[in-house]
């Protein structure tokens, strides 16, 4: 079998629209979480998400291009590139049916819908755009990824909601490891920060109304958590077999190790209670690891800063690691990030390779009051430094898909 590492990483974040700066705002504990400004809130129960900044598909793209891509693909791509320019791979040089794009997103074009269904209510059936179908659709950031780079190996666009980024890595893992490709790019894309979406979610009660405190209402693990703050971004990886990544001399990042799937089998939204799935996803990908439990250094929590979800992550943890659960720095980025959903796994699977890389976990911000039965070393608001060679990231998602993965840090 093949070892598979990391060779390109690239982001699109509330954070920054770079590696640089996503992890520096993310390690001196920085918030993006701001008012909404992309449309009136003022009807809404909550007014305040993980905007991406300073993104311009116009210039990226041209206009031309930008205007036949949804946001969402317009995240994939741009963080394709990013990833691909760091890889240092050479499309010249590559078995292009070898090359493959595990990409997904969990709403995909809810915007372009939005616009498309006003103007069949306003203008008739007459104006809607003939390419709203393949704007729309979630398998179009794998799809312009794929044909950007003329990638014509195996594609897929996992939707398992909120843990698709860890669902396209851990499987792209195991494509690579069995000899079905020789390189991935894998991640997942969101840009559901809308009218609908937001609406949708406030009249669940599942996010913060803390909107008079924006860098204040993400608090995973706090007593005063409310819900989870919307956000958006794109992150990618480049993922590829040892051997390959050797031939080239490239440089490596960190290496995937182990990959855990598992379903609740509990509720169509609500994690289960006692945190089973993500026990039994925990246990599986440090089992294809080799790992014991005792190895692992630091966890990347899913931490979305809701009562039930916090609390049944942590249980979760207790119950693989028993009393070692207490040593282990657990770090929640949804703190400062927001929940990204279907980009929430890329962007903390690469905050995990960069704190393996650079032995610096970033903080879980907002912990003021921790909830008594949240009683783990989450590294309170500020980022510490530690010896560190393995790490997991945890992701789940709506309709209790969980999805973990082991990275390690990269050794000859």
């Amino acid at each position: 079998m093949e070892r598979v590492v990391i060779t390109g990483m690239g982001v699109i974040s509330p954070l920054g629209n770079t590696i640089d700066q996503f992890w520096s705002r993310l390690t001196a504990g920085e918030s993006g979480i701001t008012p909404i400004d992309s449309f009136d809130t003022t009807r809404f129960k909550t007014k305040i998400a993980g905007s991406v900044q300073g993104f311009d598909p116009d210039a990226r793209f041209g206009r031309k291009e930008a205007r036949r891509m949804d946001r969402f693909s317009q995240f994939a791509l741009a963080a394709a590139e990013e990833a691909w320019t760091q890889s240092g791979l050479r499309l010249e040089e590559l078995d292009r049916e070898r090359l493959g794009v595990y990409v997904g997103s969990g709403v995909g074009g809810i915007q372009t819908l939005m616009e498309q269904g006003e103007l069949l209510r306003s203008r008739g059936p007459e104006r809607v755009s003939p390419t709203l179908i393949p704007m729309l659709i979630s398998n179009m950031a794998a799809a312009m990824i794929s044909i950007r780079l003329g990638a014509q190996g195996p594609t897929l666009s996992p939707v398992t909601a909120c843990s698709i980024g860890n669902t396209a890595i851990g499987e792209a893992f195991r494509l690579i490891r069995y000899g079905g490709a020789d390189v991935i790019v894998a991640g997942g894309a969101e840009a559901a920060v809308t009218e609908i979406a937001l609406a949708s979610f406030g009249n669940a009660t599942a996010l913060s109304a803390r909107s008079d405190e924006p860098q204040r209402a993400s608090r995973p693990f706090d007593r005063n958590r409310d819900g989870f703050v919307m956000a958006e971004g794109g992150a990618i990886v480049i993922l590829e077999s040892l051997s390959h990544a050797l031939r080239r001399d490239a440089v490596i990042y960190g290496e995937v190790t182990g990959y855990g799937a598992s379903s609740d089998a509990y509720h169509m939204v609500a994690t289960h209670p006692e945190g089973i799935g993500a026990y039994q996803a925990m246990k599986l990908a440090l089992s294809e690891a080799g790992i014991a439990p005792g190895e692992v250094d630091v966890i990347s929590a899913h931490a979305t800063s809701t009562i039930v979800g916090d609390r049944s992550e942590t249980l979760a943890i207790k119950k693989l690691f028993g009393e070692q659960a207490y040593r282990i720095p657990v770090t929640a980025n949804k703190s400062m990030t927001g929940h990204a959903l279907g980009a929430a796994g890329g962007l903390e699977a690469i905050a995990l390779l960069l704190s393996l890389q650079e032995g610096l976990i970033p903080p879980t911000i907002n912990l003021e009051q921790p909830d008594e039965s949240c009683d783990l070393d989450y590294v309170p608001n500020v980022a510490r430094r530690a010896e560190l060679k393995i790490g997991i990231s945890n992701s789940f998602g709506f309709g209790g898909h969980n999805a973990v993965i082991v990275l390690r840090k990269y050794e000859a």
